[in-house]
């Protein structure tokens, strides 16, 4: 009997991971190259939590890719045995009906995607940890929740283990896309018959003929906070907020599932080394995100810091996903940003369709990148997910 094909993933993010899962799950022979601990400490995907909404903006296609990857998760949630998902709606708020909330009600609109349109003494009314200054649009959607982004990475890599994946704790420091090779820091090689690149920030350095300039690392900062007693219930069912003003923004995670309440930045920094620099945040850098956030959470000043930190991202210069082959035996996966953690699995099984039949990569490439609806065949592949 043949041999299965075999297949190297570099890097034991959601990416990796995904890519691992769907490709076990196509039969592949799979090895995981990690520099780090699973989950890594550095990584871009482990953190208490992502988030997964339909809210989108102008950008239908991957407003469009959102239940097929709620149906990607349910796969997961089967194979792990557990549900990593805590739903809590969707706010949205911005001090106009213009950019990001007008283009995503539109968009939303379009495809019979119902909301809630609420005033800013609506917003004060429904969520009282919320002040109505400054809101000059706002809407509310039922779907949409947060993704326990550690544990689920913790447990992908479990079941994967159990499974028979190899995972191998190596520094890579080079990578052969034609031969499908990666070069260890101690100098031997691993090959495979295909190699899939999923090395978040550090990928552009990597493969720089692949990613190019297109591709760069972003050092985001993130604040922790504990609510105020009189604060705390409220919390308890609130919505992930999205606070998109014109001139900058954050996000405000629940602190669901015994998580602390996170605020980020929307702003990408472009700027910064995932491996050099330090991971914690400087006073200006958290004070920054403070600011937005004061004018927008009731009693801000009651409010604990726990901590501020620094993750690194892979920024697109259109928050388009790279998913495409680099050579013939070498899959890239990169440019996830801060909202690709969403479309993990179901990303990873439409690379391992493409990679179990390459005439899908022609329709993988520019649907992963939000451009294209799922040509026929593509989704279909996907083990029966509905488009």
């Amino acid at each position: 009997m043949a041999s299965p094909p075999s297949a190297l993933v570099l890097g034991a993010g959601i990416m990796g991971l995904s890519a691992a899962w769907g490709l076990a799950r196509r039969g592949f022979s799979v090895r995981i190259v990690e520099q780090d601990e699973i989950p890594n400490p550095r990584g871009s995907s482990v953190d208490h939590h992502r988030l997964i909404r339909h809210a989108y903006g102008a950008q239908a296609g991957y407003m469009r890719m959102v239940d097929p990857a709620y149906a990607a998760w349910d796969m997961v949630w089967r194979d792990l045995g557990e549900v990593l998902h805590i739903p809590t709606g969707v706010l949205a708020v911005s001090g106009s009906t213009r950019g990001w909330l007008g283009e995503s009600r539109a968009t939303l609109a379009a495809d019979g995607l119902p909301f809630d349109d609420l005033t800013a003494a609506e917003v004060a009314t429904r969520f009282p940890i919320f002040t109505e200054a400054g809101i000059g649009a706002a809407f509310h959607m039922k779907p949409g929740g947060v993704l326990l982004a550690g544990r689920i990475v913790e447990g992908l890599a479990r079941h994967l283990a159990a499974r028979g994946v190899t995972i191998e704790r190596a520094r890579a420091a080079a990578v052969d896309p034609d031969r499908a090779t990666l070069r260890l820091a101690d100098g031997t090689e691993r090959s495979a018959d295909l190699l899939v690149v999923a090395a978040g920030p550090w990928a552009p350095r990597l493969i720089p003929a692949a990613l190019g300039p297109r591709v760069v690392a972003s050092r985001q900062i993130l604040v922790l906070l504990e609510p105020p007693p009189q604060h705390r219930d409220g919390w308890s069912k609130a919505p992930m907020l999205l606070d998109l003003a014109e001139d900058g923004g954050f996000y405000a995670v629940p602190p669901v599932a015994g998580t602390p309440l996170k605020i980020g930045d929307h702003r990408f920094s472009r700027v910064g080394d995932a491996e050099a620099d330090p991971r914690d945040a400087t006073p200006s850098e958290a004070e920054e995100i403070l600011a937005f956030a004061r004018p927008r959470l009731r009693d801000m000043a009651g409010y604990r810091i726990l901590g501020a930190r620094a993750c690194y991202y892979d920024v697109e210069d259109g928050e388009r996903f790279v998913l495409e082959p680099a050579t013939p035996r070498c899959l890239v996966m990169s440019g996830f940003s801060g909202h690709g953690f969403k479309f993990g699995p179901l990303l990873g099984l439409a690379l391992a369709a493409a990679a179990a039949d390459p005439a899908l990569l022609p329709a993988l490439v520019p649907w992963a990148a939000g451009e294209a609806p799922p040509a026929p065949g593509l989704l279909s592949a996907l083990e029966g997910i509905p488009a």
